[in-house]
Formats: structure tokens, C-alpha cells, sequence
């Protein structure tokens, strides 16, 4: 018997705030790395040793499981040209793909329009948590955004296909897409229409799951199980987008460091397996990633906004291992005391685009960009 292949899909995990690269994948065989961190590291004997030069921080012992199946690939040395430290604009150039001028749209964005050009599904693309981050924005494109899973929805009352399709297109008199002439109020109408189409399709997911896996209860923890439940209902999504934070650890950073990426590295580990429980492992990607580094050097409480980040790529259809040389410690080396970056984010973009949901990948990445090999197929 031959098993249907399900569409792939992306889950992007947003670690808002800056994550500390250095103490993320640290190269605890560089005494370099000790000199500069004073206070704020990690000890020899506590690092998940990957080689004789790397590992990883150990809040991330469920992620070193997963990449000890070769179901990892660590991107060092992530970045862009002239980096900028400020959150707002160096979210922005991720998000839309632009680091020279001001983006017009997000680069999941341009990926969804590729992906259903038409705009047929309502719920192509799902994020979990407040508002609409801009790498999901495009004019025409839908997307739905839940705060909470169980509670999310329109019409719950109302019984039947039928029913609802009825209700449905009452709503979109009031959001005036049936009567409107001009281009505005017909947008407006139609992304209200599309919102509560979305909305009355993804109440249903959570009735439709089950799994043998107990998530955390703790935001992150919560939103996989979510992005789970929409995921095995077989509704359409293909783009899913999550954050947790605040990585911005300017003190106390070895506490909340510990904190936010234990509940991270468990929630991608319980997604995993539950993706694996539900036969669904091979068919999804998840892509982690901060907007900038921290400082090399710290302030003996915390690190201060930098460059020159790590990101990670799980699933069971990553080529898993260490892509890219990790950034020089040597003084003379530094980027005004920060780590030189040596990977364009957008090579991940392309790479993501082509080798994965197979749609164009310079529309997706604003331009041409040397891909990585992280993938399997």
C-alpha cells in the first residue's frame, strides 16, 4: 500500500529579542571565548559537546537529541551586510527580506502567493500569537491569526455546511465585498470574508486531534501543540509562524537564557515527536531564528545588542550538521566588538523556497542568493 504524500509544511519559530548566539552554540574549545566572557557562559564541563571546537548550551539538551538523529542543521554565523542593531529595523529586514531600503511585503508572504496564487485558502498561512508579524503580509494573501486554538472561531452555534455558508455570506454584506465598487472597500471586504472563513475553519481543528504527547503549559509549549492540532486537521496550512521571548538579555541573562530556551527546545521536541506519532515527521520543517546576536563581549550581567547569529533548521527531512564556519574570535577579527556574520539569512529563504515548498526562489528571498545543502531532497 502506498501512503499519500502530505504537502510540506514550514513552522518558523521567531526568538524574539536577540538571541545570544555565542552562548547558544558556544565554541568552548576557543579560550578566546572564555577570555571575552567573563561572567555571562558557559562552562566547559556543562557544554553538549557537537565536535571538539562546538556545542550547544545545555537548555537545549532536546534539540542535541534531535541532532544526534541528523534531524539538526546549525547555520553559524547568520546575518546580513551592515547590520543594523536596532529590534524594529532588524525585524523588519528578516521579515521582508530588505536590508537596503524599506520592504513592501514579508517573504512568507510572497511565498504563500506562490504557493496558492488565487488565494483559495483562507488559512494557506497561521500564526500563533498577537497581531500579524510583516513576513507574513502581502495585500491579497490571507492569513489568520489565534491567540488561543481552543477558544478561536466564528459561528460555533451555528450547525451545518450549509448553515454557515449562509451566515457566511451575510457577513460579507456588512463587510461590504458584495455591494463595493471601489478597490479599497473591496479589499477590506474580502479580507473580512476571508478571516471568518479562516476562523470557522480552524475552530474544528482541536476536535479532530489526538496524541499521546503532553505539552508544557507555557506560551511556546502551547502555540506547537496548536500549530499540531491545524497541522494534522489536513486544512491547507502551509506556512505556520510562532515567537517566544524576550531574548533581549541585557542582565540577568544566564537565568532567563536557561529559561527561554528550555521551554523552546522542549516544545520543538514535542512537536517533533508528536509530528513523528502522527506520520507527518518527513513533511515538516521548522526554521528557528533571532533577529541579531549579542556582543561578544559582556557586560558582566548580560550581553548587549550584536551580530552575527545561529540558526536552526528541524525535521526529519533535514540534512543535519553545522553549515557554515563559525565567526572568528580574534580581536582583529571583530565587527566593532561583534561576531562577523558569513551567512546571508536570505541563503535560508532561497533554499527554504526552492527545496522545499518547490516555488521561486528569488520572488521569495528578493533576489539571488547561493543556496545551503541542508535539505535531504
Amino acid at each position: 500500500m502506498v501512503t499519500e504524500q502530505k504537502p510540506r509544511s514550514l513552522v518558523v519559530v521567531q526568538l524574539a529579542g536577540g538571541n545570544d548566539a555565542l552562548n547558544t552554540v558556544i565554541p568552548y574549545g576557543d579560550g578566546l571565548y572564555y577570555d571575552w566572557r567573563k561572567d555571562v557562559r558557559i562552562e566547559q564541563d556543562k557544554v553538549l559537546h557537537i565536535d571538539n571546537y562546538l556545542g550547544l548550551n545545555p537548555a537545549l539538551s532536546s534539540i542535541k537529541e534531535l541532532y544526534d538523529e541528523n534531524k539538526v542543521a546549525i547555520i553559524n554565523g547568520v546575518g546580513y551586510p551592515n547590520p543594523n542593531r536596532s529590534h524594529f529595523r532588524s525585524i523588519d529586514i528578516w521579515h521582508t527580506g530588505e536590508s537596503e531600503g524599506i520592504g513592501e511585503s514579508g517573504w512568507l508572504g510572497r511565498a504563500m502567493r506562490e504557493l496558492d496564487p488565487k488565494a483559495e485558502n483562507p488559512v494557506i498561512g497561521v500564526n500563533f500569537g498577537k497581531g500579524l508579524p510583516r513576513a507574513l503580509s502581502l495585500r491579497g494573501v490571507p492569513v489568520a491569526s489565534v491567540s488561543d486554538l481552543d477558544n478561536y472561531g466564528v459561528l460555533p452555534d451555528v450547525q451545518g455546511e450549509q448553515s454557515r455558508e449562509l451566515v457566511l455570506s451575510a457577513f460579507s454584506q456588512i463587510y461590504g465585498s458584495a455591494m463595493a465598487h471601489d478597490t479599497v472597500s473591496q479589499f477590506i471586504g474580502q479580507t473580512g470574508l476571508d478571516a471568518l472563513k479562516g476562523a470557522d475553519i480552524l475552530r474544528t481543528a482541536p476536535a479532530q486531534y489526538s496524541s499521546s504527547v503532553e505539552y508544557a503549559h507555557n506560551s511556546i509549549s502551547q502555540s506547537m501543540k496548536s500549530i499540531a492540532q491545524v497541522l494534522t486537521a489536513d486544512v491547507g496550512t502551509r506556512v505556520f509562524y510562532t515567537g517566544h521571548g524576550s531574548f533581549d538579555t541585557h542582565a540577568a541573562e544566564l537565568e532567563t537564557h536557561t529559561k527561554l530556551w528550555t521551554e523552546t527546545s522542549n516544545a520543538i521536541a514535542d512537536f517533533m515527536a508528536d509530528m513523528k506519532e502522527h506520520g507527518r515527521e518527513d513533511d515538516v520543517l521548522v526554521l528557528v531564528w533571532s533577529e541579531f546576536g549579542r556582543r561578544i563581549k559582556d557586560n558582566s550581567a548580560g550581553t548587549d545588542h550584536g551580530s552575527g547569529g545561529s540558526a536552526f533548521l528541524i525535521g526529519g527531512g533535514v540534512n543535519g550538521g553545522l553549515y557554515g564556519d563559525y565567526p572568528s574570535l580574534e580581536e582583529s577579527e571583530h565587527l566593532e566588538g561583534d561576531l562577523h556574520f558569513n551567512n546571508d539569512f536570505r541563503s535560508i529563504y532561497s533554499t527554504i523556497a526552492e527545496q522545499w515548498l518547490g516555488v521561486d526562489p528569488d520572488i521569495v528571498s528578493n533576489g539571488q542568493y547561493e543556496q545551503h545543502n541542508f535539505l535531504l531532497s
